[in-house]
């Protein structure tokens, strides 16, 4: 009778071991999913990061962000933008870059994304020398769970 009890003890025992190393397994993988983000806010970190890039003047790191086949205003380049780009920052010593709120449509891995942004450069005294704002809308795709701009239109706001 004891020998049972013991034997039935080591194997309530042994399930509960083996139930307890699925819950690790489990946890990570809850944690794992909702750690993700989705493609809505990795699209917006994206264009976060390329804002930031922008303000601080690393415009490699800004078109890391830009399709090898980018199109934008007047039928503009990726070389075309990197070129306005290089020039915008090194003819200013400081620039801002202040974004609007920004309007996301998803279409499954394409995305149109409209904003307001009040780009303003300057020497670094109290107030910038210029300042303009613009009204953007771009078109993005995802590839390899990573956003690229492939479109871009920038009208000034008056």
């Amino acid at each position: 009778m004891e020998k049972a009890k013991r034997l039935e003890s080591l194997q309530t025992a042994s399930t509960a071991v083996r139930r307890s190393r699925r819950w690790p397994w489990l946890v990570l993988v809850l944690a794992a999913a909702c750690s993700r983000p989705d493609s809505e806010q990795r699209l917006r970190l994206q264009l976060q990061d390329m804002q930031e890039a922008a303000a601080d003047g690393r415009v490699g790191d800004f078109m890391a962000g830009v399709s090898e086949d980018f199109t934008g205003n007047s039928g503009a380049d990726r070389d075309g933008l990197h070129n306005l780009l290089r020039l915008q920052v090194l003819g200013r010593t400081n620039v801002g870059v202040v974004t609007g709120p920004v309007e996301v449509e998803l279409q499954g891995s394409r995305a149109t994304v409209r904003f307001s942004a009040v780009v303003s450069g300057g020497s670094g005294r109290f107030l910038p020398d210029s300042a303009q704002a613009y009204s953007i809308t771009s078109g993005w795709r995802e590839e390899d769970r990573s956003w690229q701009v492939y479109y871009a239109e920038w009208k000034p706001q008056l």
